[in-house]
Order: structure tokens, then C-alpha cells, then sequence
């Protein structure tokens, strides 16, 4: 009889992370989201002849490119967050379609992903603008 029970963990680490710290990078994150769905949308376009995955990559790398700078401004930070938050909206509800269609975790599936990860950044960003 073993005593394995006796190795797990009865505390386990917590990540301490806030929105706050979240809100810090929505200026990185539509940087870093728009180089992605142009990237993306490139590659697509090179592989396959997609024309509608390079209007995509190219629509969302214009969306991210401009609340990238309204970010920037204090004075339009909230059009920013919220131009940020409605297009990782819209691109999250069009590859969790595609990823239904496809049942596709390769790149419907990672870009879904991202797109929720870009969404609970403007979440918060717009959390510590509004409190």
C-alpha cells in the first residue's frame, strides 16, 4: 500500500493578477493582435488563395492599428477600448463559427483563443477606465 496521498499539495499558489494590471497592455495587446490577424490572414491568403481571410487580416489589423492609437490619448482611450473590445467581439464570434463548421482546433481554434484572451483585456481595460 502506497502513501502517495500524502504528496499533493493541500495549498495550492494563486495567481494574483487584477485587472488593473491587465488594463496596462491593451496598448501591447492590439499591437500584438493585429500583427496576428494580418499574419494570419496573409498566410491564409499564400496557402489557399482565401481572399476572404486576407480582407479579414487586413480589417483586422486596421481595426487593432487604430485603437492601438486611441489608446495612446487619454482623452479618446475609452473610444479605444471600446473599438479594441468590439472588434476581438466580432472576430471571436466569426472563428468560433468558423470552428464549428470546421471542427478545426488548427487555426480556427487558436485564433478563437486569442480573440478571447484580447477580449478580457479590454474588459478590464474599460473596468479601470469606468471605476
Amino acid at each position: 500500500m502506497s502513501c502517495s496521498f500524502l504528496l499533493i499539495p493541500t495549498k495550492f499558489p494563486t495567481l494574483n493578477i487584477h485587472y488593473k494590471d491587465l488594463a496596462d497592455i491593451a496598448p501591447v495587446t492590439s499591437a500584438a493582435y493585429g500583427v496576428i490577424l494580418l499574419g494570419g490572414g496573409l498566410f491564409a491568403f499564400s496557402k489557399s488563395g482565401s481572399k476572404g481571410s486576407l480582407f479579414g487580416g487586413l480589417t483586422g489589423a486596421a481595426l487593432m492599428g487604430a485603437a492601438f492609437f486611441l489608446i495612446q490619448s487619454p482623452e479618446t482611450k475609452a473610444i479605444g477600448d471600446s473599438l479594441g473590445f468590439g472588434s476581438a467581439f466580432l472576430f471571436s464570434s466569426v472563428f468560433g463559427i468558423r470552428l464549428a463548421a470546421t471542427q478545426k482546433l488548427i487555426p480556427s481554434g487558436l485564433l478563437l483563443g486569442l480573440s478571447i484572451c484580447a477580449l478580457a483585456v479590454y474588459i478590464a481595460a474599460y473596468l479601470q477606465d469606468s471605476l
